[in-house]
């Protein structure tokens, strides 16, 4: 094993993560921290200009308010996230990051992003709450500003974080390696901001085989948020919802421009629409099945129910939509000319965001404008983001937020000096790409404040806990380089186990007890239970893991975060004893949604000493 060199950096405040949550962060860090004589480091396992979840492009910004026209308020936008969530959201955060996200969006505006305007110099809206965007370079653009904001002796790329760095139950850095060079680094801070994403890949993914890296979210995202504020003792919050996506099969493309944009319907292989043949369904989850939008989990459902009693496979009517719009147009040319545009909006849908999709339709001779194509649910995936909501319990702005949800800095958690952003916090979901942005400047911000205010002279750095960390993270190596000669097959070892059969041993235990694709989201306490013997012995086996190589180290590392992400879940599942998001998942033991007894937050907490966890109930605070 190659000797690695060991690098110690000492900074003020410590962004973790190269997204829009971390770009955020380090635009508005970086302004606060010159008028302060703070130093602001960021580090991305990734490089910043493709990191994260709009690494390929987006077609469409998801959360645009509209407060500066006068097209929306606060409340409403509060009042839409509470609904699609079934009533759990904390609605300070969501109110908090509404009434500053149209900032954001102007700044990337500013910046060079093209936004659709319509004939009287308006945004173009894809819904209520989107707007339709020339997105492929999205991320170049954002990150430019961050990585000039910055500067780039600031940021740190290629640089894959392990664990936090605790002084007693205080973040005070973080330790990993280089996926580069043979480097292990040491990251001492005041402050440290976790934004590193979600977590794709705990469940096996409906598409297998060749088309295994496939995923609607990133696959690079792996649970480090989760493993790295779960680790520091952090209270995490609604780790037991998970957000399965509806998407053009097989390939992940978006459906939200083709029903909000285009306004198509979906139907079943007999031709019924299920969100019209299953309405009376809705009645037994009010009051939210009454709302409109009808709550995704709750839409998704209503289709599931058309695939489980073998309706299937499921359509999006797209040469409907396309003709329906093209023969508005009177004037045959106009059609003609309307036509050819729908269809160059369609590819280009999938051109902006998900490539794949659109070679896909190529393949098999799908156009659009002429036959329908095939959608279906993805399997489940962990963001507090989009219309999940899983991460870290944050402390809520001083304005806002009930006495119970604020602790003296906002998006900190509960673990003194480490805040969280983006898909690393919790409870705040439907804030997408813009909404993750503008949560990141107001995590920067806070965590510069903390820098400010608090006492840092006491801060310890215990050097027998770094060198500990040093040895546990290159073990897999040495682990590798010893026994790699026992067996005459690298991937069948009786002293190791790789990454990639590590992780396929978690997703089909997911799969099959934890309400996957093949257990059509089902699951129940018998399985559950099953599910954390099971994970038991990976966690076990986790400490055999080998690596070949500085790739194969970084994905032990992946899969083990994965693995706490995955215990998690299954414990929260398990403590909520309800169905409150039939669509993402349903227990078939307790079937029903249950306001009297479990309205509330399921939150838990991991004490990394006696490696166990506790969960509790907490109540929802309404503000509006």
């Amino acid at each position: 094993m190659k000797e690695f060199e060991t690098i110690v950096v000492e900074t003020d405040l410590l962004i973790l993560g190269g997204g829009m949550a971390a770009c955020g962060a380090a635009v508005e860090a970086a302004h606060w921290a010159k008028k302060n004589n703070v130093k602001v480091t960021l580090i991305d396992k990734a490089a910043m200009d493709r990191s994260g979840a709009v690494a390929m492009g987006l077609s469409a910004i998801n959360q645009y308010v509209g407060l500066k026209d006068g097209e929306n308020t606060i409340e409403d936008y509060v009042g839409y996230v509470r609904n699609d969530l079934m009533g759990v959201t904390r609605e300070d955060l969501v109110a908090n990051i509404a009434r500053h996200v149209d900032s954001s969006v102007h700044l990337f505006e500013k910046w060079g992003l093209p936004i659709w305007l319509d004939d009287k110099g308006g945004y173009v809206h894809e819904g209520r709450w989107q707007l339709m965007i020339n997105g492929e370079s999205y991320k170049i653009i954002v990150a430019e500003a961050a990585k000039n904001a910055l500067g780039t002796e600031n940021i740190y790329e290629r640089v894959f974080i392990t664990h936090p760095l605790m002084d007693g139950d205080r973040c005070v850095g973080a330790v990993g390696f280089s996926v580069r060079e043979e480097k292990f680094y040491v990251f001492k801070a005041k402050a440290v901001l976790a934004s590193m994403g979600g977590a794709v890949g705990v469940f096996k993914p409906r598409s297998s085989g060749e088309g295994a890296g496939r995923a609607w979210y990133p696959p690079f995202n792996s649970g480090a948020s989760a493993f790295f504020t779960i680790q520091a003792g952090a209270e995490m919050t609604c780790q037991e919802v998970r957000f399965i996506p509806v998407r053009f099969k097989d390939a992940y493309g978006p459906v939200g421009a083709w029903f909000l944009l285009f306004k198509a319907t979906a139907t079943n292989a007999l031709g019924g629409n299920y969100m019209v043949e299953r309405r009376p369904e809705l009645e037994n989850w009010q009051p939210y099945g009454a709302v409109k939008p009808v709550p995704a989990n709750l839409r998704n459902y209503l289709m599931m129910l058309d695939v489980m009693e073998g309706k299937g496979p499921i359509y999006m009517q797209t040469a409907e939509a396309i003709q329906k719009i093209a023969k508005a147009e009177t004037d045959p040319k106009l059609a003609k000319k309307k036509l050819k545009e729908l269809e160059a909006e369609a590819w280009e849908d999938f051109l902006d965001m998900t490539i794949s999709q659109a070679i896909l339709w190529a393949a098999t001779n799908i156009q659009p404008e002429e036959s329908p194509s095939e959608i279906a649910a993805a399997e489940p995936y962990f963001i507090g983001s989009h219309s999940g909501a899983s991460g870290a319990w944050v402390s809520g702005p001083e304005d806002l937020a009930p006495a119970e949800y604020f602790w003296g800095y906002e998006q900190m958690t509960t673990t003194k000096g480490l805040f969280a952003a983006g898909d690393a916090s919790g409870a705040s979901s439907h804030k997408f790409s813009s909404g993750s942005h503008a949560e990141g400047r107001i995590a920067g911000k806070a965590a510069v404040r903390f820098c400010v205010k608090e006492d840092h002279g006491g801060i310890k750095y215990d050097q027998g806990d770094i060198a500990a960390l040093r040895e546990l993270i290159l073990k897999p190596l040495k682990i590798y380089e010893e026994n790699q000669d026992k067996s005459t097959q690298a991937d069948v070892n009786p002293a190791y186990i790789l990454p990639k059969m590590f992780m396929l041993r978690m997703q089909k235990l997911m799969d099959e007890y934890a309400g996957g694709v093949t257990a059509q989201f089902t699951t129940s306490k018998p399985n559950l239970e099953r599910a954390l013997e099971l994970l038991a012995l990976l966690h076990e086996d986790s400490a055999n893991l080998g690596a070949k190589d500085l790739h194969d180290l970084m994905r032990c590392w992946e899969n083990v975060h994965r693995s706490y992400q995955a215990e998690a879940h299954v414990r929260a599942m398990l403590f909520r004893e309800e169905t409150r998001w039939p669509g993402y998942y349903f227990r078939t033991d307790t079937p029903k949604m249950d306001n009297e007894n479990w309205h509330v937050f399921v939150n838990g907490s991991f004490d990394r000493k006696s490696n166990e966890w506790t969960f509790k109930k907490v109540d929802i605070k309404h503000i509006f």
